[in-house]
C-alpha cells in the first residue's frame, strides 16, 4: 500500500523495534520497519520524511556489528538513534563509545538540559527506561548535549545542522514516562509528518487499492472466525460487494462449537453467505503421526490452500485468496528484521506452496492487532466481536504438543471451553490478551475416588499484551484459578493435574508450539 508519508525504522535487533513502529502510529503517523542491511536505492525509494535507528545488542565495535552499508545520515531527511542508534551515530561520526563502568538497565531519572525541539515538553526530569552496556564519552565534532543522567552523562545529543538527534535510552516503551512526546516531536515538529494515520484513512486507502488490485476478478476469503480474517471479510465485502466468496474450512483443529457458530454470526450479524468446508478428514490423516510443530503448521496450510483451491473452482472469477495476516506474523515468519532471528512459522505467511493458482490479498499485512480492532469498529463490527482473544490458523493443533489424535482433540475442547467460560463469568476475558488451555504430551499419577489415575496434564495459558510482539503472564486471582483446576478436573475425562503458565515473551513464546 502506498503511503503519502512515512517513517521508516532501520532494525538493528532490538526487543523492542516493533515499539517504536506502534508508538508512531499512534502519535497519527505511519511507520515501517526494514533491516538495517537495506541498500540505499532501496530506501531512498522509499520517500522517507525521516528515519529511526533502532537498539540492538550489539557493541558497534564487536566483529559482527550491524552497520549500514551507506551513509545513513546523508540522505538529507532528520535521524534519531536510539540505544544502540545513538552508539551508531558517534562512532561513525567522530564520537567515542566505550564500556560502560556500570552497565544500566532498568529505570533511570533523565535530566533535559535543553527543550527547544525533540524533548520539548518534558518535565525538567522524568523516568525513562535504560537497556546497555556501552555508553557515549566523547560527543561527535558538531553535536552537543541535550539530556543526562547521573550514570550517563550523555544521555541524549543533536546536530540541528545536519538534522541527527540520538537518545541512549527507549522512549518506545511504556517505562519511559514521556516517550510518546518525544516520538511525537521527531516525526511531526522534526520530520514535519501530518498525523493522518488513523483506521479511517486506512480504510479508504484499502478499499481503493483492493478494487484496483482485483478489478474484475473475485475473492475467496479464507474465514477462519477470529478477528482478523472477520474483519478482513467485512472490508473485502465493503470494497467488492458479493464478488468476495467466503469460505470456512472446518479443519477439525476448532474450539467446540466455532465452525457453527462463525456461520451464524456471519448470516445474522452481517448479512453475509459464509460456505462451510468440512476438512477434518484430510487434516487428521495428513497429521496423523506428526510431532514436529514447524511440520505441523506446513502441513495445516498446505492442506488449506489445496481445499481452497478446489472451492475456488467452484467460481470460475475467483484469483485472488484473501487473509488476515498481520504485521508481526510477517515480522516473526520472514525475518525481515535484520539481524533478529526468525522465531516459527506462522501458517497465514509461511505455510504457503510455492506454486499456488490464487493470487494473494493480505489488506492487513502492514498493521497491528490493535489497528485492526481499530479498522473493525470503523466497519461497523460489534464491540463483543472486535474484542475476541486470537486464535491461531493452526487451531488446537499447535495446543496439543506432540502428535495430534482425535480423542487429544476432544479432551482438549472440553478443557478450552471450562476454562473461557470461567475467565467470562470472572468479568476477566477483556483484561487478557489471550487465553487458552493446552493438552500436554505428560501423564501424571492421580487418585479418584480412591481409585489411582494415569491421565493427562492441561496447562492453562492467560497474557497481556498489546500486539502480541511481547507479553506478560496474566495473574490470574487464585480463587478463579482454583475454580477452573476443579471444574477440569472433575468434568473433562483425561485430565487429573492442571499447571498455570507464568512465563512471559520473550523469553517464551505465547502459543506452545
Amino acid at each position: 500500500m502506498t503511503h503519502a508519508e512515512r517513517i521508516i525504522i532501520l532494525d538493528f535487533g532490538s526487543q523492542y523495534t516493533q515499539l517504536i513502529a506502534r508508538k508512531v502510529r499512534e502519535v497519527g503517523v505511519y511507520a515501517e520497519i526494514h533491516p538495517y542491511s537495506i541498500g540505499q536505492i532501496e530506501l531512498a525509494a522509499l520517500h522517507p520524511k525521516g528515519i529511526i535507528l533502532s537498539g540492538g545488542p550489539s557493541s558497534v565495535y564487536s566483529d559482527d556489528a550491524p552497520l549500514p552499508e551507506f551513509d545513513v545520515f546523508d540522505l538529507g531527511v532528520p535521524v534519531l538513534g536510539i540505544c544502540y542508534g545513538l552508539q551508531l551515530v558517534a562512532y561513525q561520526l567522530g564520537g567515542v563509545v566505550d564500556k560502560a563502568a556500570r552497565r544500566e538497565f532498568g529505570r533511570a531519572t533523565l535530566v533535559v538540559d535543553d527543550t527547544s525541539d525533540l524533548l520539548h515538553g518534558l518535565s525538567p526530569t522524568s523516568q525513562v527506561w535504560m537497556s546497555h552496556g556501552d555508553h557515549i564519552t566523547k560527543i561527535p565534532p558538531g553535536f552537543e548535549r541535550i539530556a543526562h543522567t547521573e550514570n550517563a552523562d550523555i544521555c541524549a545529543i543533536r546536530n540541528v545542522e545536519r538534522k541527527i538527534w540520538g537518545v541512549q535510552f527507549h522512549p518506545e516503551v511504556h517505562h519511559s514516562n514521556e516517550g510518546k512526546t518525544i516520538l511525537r516531536n521527531f516525526v511531526t515538529t522534526i520530520c514535519g509528518c501530518e498525523t493522518t494515520w488513523n483506521a479511517t484513512s486506512f480504510i479508504d486507502a484499502a478499499l481503493a487499492e483492493i478494487r484496483s488490485t482485483v478489478g474484475d476478478g473475485a475473492v475467496i476469503c479464507a474465514l477462519s472466525g477470529g478477528v482478523d480474517s472477520t474483519v478482513a471479510a467485512v472490508l473485502l465485502h465493503k470494497a467488492i460487494g458479493d464478488k468476495v466468496h467466503c469460505i470456512h474450512i472446518d479443519s477439525g483443529l476448532m474450539r467446540k462449537g466455532e465452525s457453527d457458530n462463525i456461520i451464524e454470526m456471519f448470516k445474522t450479524h452481517f448479512s453475509m453467505t459464509v460456505d462451510l468446508v468440512d476438512g477434518k478428514d484430510m487434516f487428521l490423516s495428513r497429521l496423523d503421526g506428526v510431532e514436529d510443530p514447524e511440520r505441523k503448521r506446513k502441513i495445516i496450510g498446505g492442506a488449506f490452500i489445496d481445499l481452497f483451491e478446489i472451492e475456488a473452482s467452484n467460481f470460475s472469477d475467483a484469483k485472488f485468496l484473501a487473509q488476515g495476516t498481520l504485521y508481526p506474523d510477517v515480522i516473526e515468519s520472514v525475518s525481515i528484521k535484520g539481524p533478529s532471528a526468525t522465531i516459527k512459522t506462522h501458517h497465514n505467511v509461511g505455510g504457503l506452496p510455492d506454486k499456488m493458482n490464487l493470487q494473494l490479498i493480505e489488506p492487513f499485512r502492514e498493521l497491528f492487532k490493535d489497528e485492526v480492532r481499530a479498522v473493525g469498529r470503523e466497519l461497523g463490527i460489534p464491540d463483543w466481536f472486535v474484542e475476541r482473544h486470537p486464535f491461531p490458523g493452526p487451531g488446537l493443533a499447535i495446543r496439543i504438543p506432540g502428535a495430534i489424535t482425535p480423542e487429544k482433540l476432544e479432551i482438549l475442547r472440553e478443557a478450552d471451553e471450562i476454562y473461557l467460560e470461567e475467565i467470562r463469568n470472572a468479568g476477566l476475558y477483556n483484561e487478557i490478551w489471550q487465553a487458552f488451555a493446552v493438552l500436554l504430551p505428560v501423564r501424571t499419577v492421580g487418585v479418584m475416588g480412591d481409585e489411582r489415575t494415569y491421565e493427562n496434564v492441561c496447562g492453562l495459558r492467560a497474557v497481556t499484551s498489546t500486539d502480541g510482539m511481547t507479553a506478560d503472564w496474566y495473574h490470574m486471582p487464585y480463587d478463579v484459578l482454583a475454580r477452573m483446576s476443579n471444574r477440569i478436573i472433575n468434568e473433562v475425562r483425561g485430565i487429573n493435574r492442571v499447571v498455570y503458565d507464568i512465563s512471559s515473551k520473550p523469553p517464551a513464546t505465547i502459543e506452545w508450539e
